[in-house]
């Protein structure tokens, strides 16, 4: 049985009432909480810090202020790899928050961090919200950053800041799901603002550095450079070793099969990384998609079978 993801449930009736319905009510029905000019924003930070102990990976710190939490940590396939699920009670994010974020995987140490769910950015009500994710992996460590769903509601004004840094051999694998506005409720993103970098480190030297800016009220949303008028984007980065030119023949077929007629996806491998991309209108296909094309690649990146992370599958 899993531990109850949701410590302070008073709070989060308050905030979000559909968020222990799981992922596919929240983005359904899950509605917008009714926060007006008297909102505080809530500032929160989690930091995290693992070590490799005896053949097993610990979760020796962590230091937090507001709400961002984690559950004790899990283990489902060995002492080798410690999963963590960081949870937000709140259940979605107003506008004006401030979330921190960071991790320290040591030497030799395996981590994979996620959620219990899809993570939910309120409208601005005048305010941007912020989020800032820094990561680190020492030498010969790995690192999964792989959280559920990100759903931006209308009107949203929002501003992330996502960095990771590598030593020598660290592996690195990180997945984003991003929906623009509530499409089953038919709500459209036609207002409001996104702001996204992405960077990818190694000793020191970038590796990958990606950055967006999306206007709702602009046609760029629209247009061949952006999103091309698609409600759904995803994308999986992984970095450390080469992979052989068969698996990425067998992602491409697997993924390509997967999207069908719900949009395009495509895998590439650039000199120090392999991406794996979905464009289009299903978050269900895009979900699929990268548990999927992971499923093909982690045992040649990280040297192990896919296991399906398990808040994914509640």
């Amino acid at each position: 049985m899993l531990l109850s993801p949701y410590p302070e449930e008073s709070v989060i009736k308050q905030r979000s009432p559909a968020i222990l319905n799981g992922h596919k009510s929240s983005l359904e029905i899950s509605p917008e909480p009714a926060i007006g000019s008297t909102h505080k924003p809530l500032q929160a930070r989690l930091a995290l810090q693992f070590a490799e102990i005896d053949g097993t990976t610990r979760l020796v710190a962590r230091d937090h202020f507001g709400p961002l939490l984690v559950q004790k940590p899990l283990y489902p396939e060995g002492r080798e790899v410690c999963h963590t699920v960081i949870i937000h009670p709140p259940g979605g994010i107003v506008g004006g928050d401030q979330l921190e974020i960071s991790a320290d995987i040591g030497t030799s140490a395996s981590a994979q961090i996620t959620t219990p769910g899809a993570a939910k950015w309120y409208k601005a009500n005048g305010h941007t919200s912020h989020q800032k994710i820094t990561l680190h992996a020492g030498k010969g460590a790995a690192l999964e950053w792989v959280p559920q769903e990100t759903i931006f509601y209308n009107h949203a004004n929002v501003d992330i800041d996502h960095q990771v840094t590598l030593e020598d051999n660290a592996l690195y694998v990180g997945c984003e799901i991003l929906c623009f506005g509530r499409t089953a409720s038919g709500e459209t993103f036609n207002n409001g603002q996104i702001k996204q970098r992405t960077s990818i480190k190694r000793n020191g030297k970038m590796i990958w550095l990606e950055q967006i800016r999306l206007q709702g009220e602009s046609s760029a949303m629209h247009g061949r450079l952006a999103l091309s008028g698609r409600p759904v984007c995803a994308t999986l980065l992984l970095t450390g070793k080469t992979v052989p030119q068969a698996l990425i023949d067998l992602a491409r077929e697997e993924s390509a099969k997967i999207a069908g007629d719900s949009g395009q996806a495509g895998v590439s491998q650039l000199k120090s990384i392999t991406v794996v991309r979905y464009l289009g209108n299903s978050s269900e296909a895009a979900r699929r998609i990268m548990l999927r094309t992971w499923g093909v690649l982690r045992p040649e990146i990280l040297g192990r079978p896919a296991i399906v992370p398990r808040m994914w599958s509640t």
